[in-house]
């Protein structure tokens, strides 16, 4: 905000700068001319009546050939048309040219000046306009030019020096530029302190609403306490904060969004661990029967289904504990390979352990959750890859992959998600598996990342802290 008050700022100064610029521009070019033709009309009278002009300049050297004037100023002026006058000599002549029989040349006075004629009328009349030039040949001396015809063929001129009038513009220049600057390290500072309250509620509001997005349904933006705690919905209203502003109603907006998420969300949670306690009764009944019936392959296919329900109620059970956030790790040393082996072995997965060369790597962390971090990607390179399944241990690593079509791009962008698998040919599930393994590597301080290899495969990649996450 403050850098756009800058720019704001500059643009006026330098619009408002440019148009005095010009306005004095004009009106000193305006000025010099009408100096200019006020002393070429002085000079045209005084020639035509023989008075003689102020000294020290002498009258001839203001009337002159047009060949000797400058070819710019030359060709403004009009072309020539002579009047005919009885008392004044032919075009073609000059002063103190030699009269013919019916016409004589005025006498000139002691000055150099022409003397009027015996009637009292001028000697010489104009034979046009006068026009103007601006000579700016020589920046550091500019002259303002004015031509005015007079009979004879010669013209009348005036020269006036403009840069006494340059010099003052460019004062005013350097003393709008000087006001410019001063006004602005005015302004830019104070502009930002009144801009900084606004800025860092934008940020708060910023904080907050990453925060949120990365899981913190518990962030707020507004401080003050939650209204409305009795409300049936279980969503609590912010209380509006003193501002009635646009930066308000964004921080009520997101509050009351991250309420809704959370109250959704905590809905949804209690869903999952009341279906898995409900359920897991009879599914314990269920077992037991399914033990208690005669041998058979009718049995054996009830006693599957029946491990798998089992299973999936437990799944439920354990998902609704992490989502609680009752699990607590148990740090110990555990070797990485052999851990690894053992997992893929109790779950029925063929899979090839790689270590690194250097010795057997060892890692302090809960050896259970571990294994069903393990347990649970290697399962499901199974059901949803192909062979062969890759286990390669490092230093603090752990790395499954399989040769399958991959992880879909909706899972690697959005993440695991419950009950769901992701796409058709990645198999059958209810996408609990890489669920668990997730919030399992959250409650161990692990990383653990998707990506599908270069020349095809899914590939997980947990990455264990090097020290205890909850030591201080």
């Amino acid at each position: 905000m403050a850098a756009l008050i800058t720019v704001a700022c500059c643009a006026v100064a330098a619009v408002v700068g440019v148009l005095v610029h010009r306005m004095t521009l004009e009106r000193t070019m305006r000025l010099g001319e009408d100096r200019a033709l006020t002393d070429v009309a002085t000079v045209a009278a005084q020639y035509r009546t023989g008075a003689a002009p102020e000294q020290p300049v002498p009258w001839t050297d203001w009337i002159r050939d047009p060949a000797e004037l400058p070819a710019a100023l030359r060709a403004r002026l009009p072309a020539e048309q002579p009047t005919e006058d009885p008392t004044v000599s032919s075009p073609g002549s000059s002063p103190g040219s030699s009269p013919d029989s019916s016409t004589a040349a005025p006498a000139e006075s002691s000055t150099g000046s022409p003397t009027p004629s015996p009637t009292g009328s001028p000697a010489w009349t104009p034979d046009g306009s006068a026009v103007t030039w601006y000579d700016d040949q020589k920046p550091d001396q500019p002259w303002m030019w004015a031509a005015l015809r007079v009979h004879g063929g010669f013209v009348a001129t005036s020269k006036i020096d403009m840069s006494s009038d340059l010099a003052g513009l460019r004062a005013l220049d350097r003393a709008m530029v000087l006001a410019a600057l001063t006004a602005l390290a005015v302004v830019v500072p104070l502009s930002a302190l009144l801009a900084e309250p606004a800025n860092r509620r934008l940020r708060r509001v910023a904080v907050t609403a990453r925060r949120i997005a990365a899981g913190d349904l518990d962030a707020r933006v507004a401080t003050t306490k939650p209204l409305g705690s009795g409300r049936r919905d279980g969503v609590s209203a912010t209380k509006r904060p003193g501002r009635g502003d646009e930066i308000a109603d964004i921080a009520v907006a997101v509050d009351s969004m991250a309420a809704s998420l959370q109250h959704r969300l905590l809905a949804e949670q209690r869903f999952t661990a009341d279906v898995a306690h409900d359920l897991r009764t009879p599914i314990m009944g269920l077992v037991a029967a399914a033990e208690l019936l005669d041998e058979g392959e009718a049995t054996d296919l009830v006693r599957d289904r029946v491990q798998v329900l089992r299973s999936l109620v437990e799944d439920l059970l354990e998902v609704s504990r992490l989502d609680a956030g009752a699990e607590v790790a148990e740090r110990v040393r555990v070797p990485l390979a052999e851990l690894a082996a053992q997992s893929a072995e109790r779950v029925g997965v063929e899979a090839r352990v790689v270590t690194s060369a250097g010795g057997e790597p060892v890692a302090v962390t809960d050896p259970r959750r571990l294994d069903r971090i393990v347990a649970n990607l290697v399962l499901n390179a199974r059901r949803h890859g192909e062979p062969p399944v890759l286990i390669t241990v490092r230093d603090h690593l752990v790395e499954i992959r399989d040769h399958g079509p991959g992880y879909p791009q909706e899972l690697l962008a959005e993440g695991p998600r419950r009950f769901r698998t992701g796409a058709a040919e990645r198999g059958r599930g209810h996408g609990l598996g890489l669920t668990i393994a997730l919030g399992q590597a959250g409650v161990i301080g692990a990383e653990l990342t998707l990506a599908n290899a270069e020349d095809g495969g899914a590939l997980a990649t947990l990455r264990l802290p090097r020290r205890d996450p909850d030591a201080s």
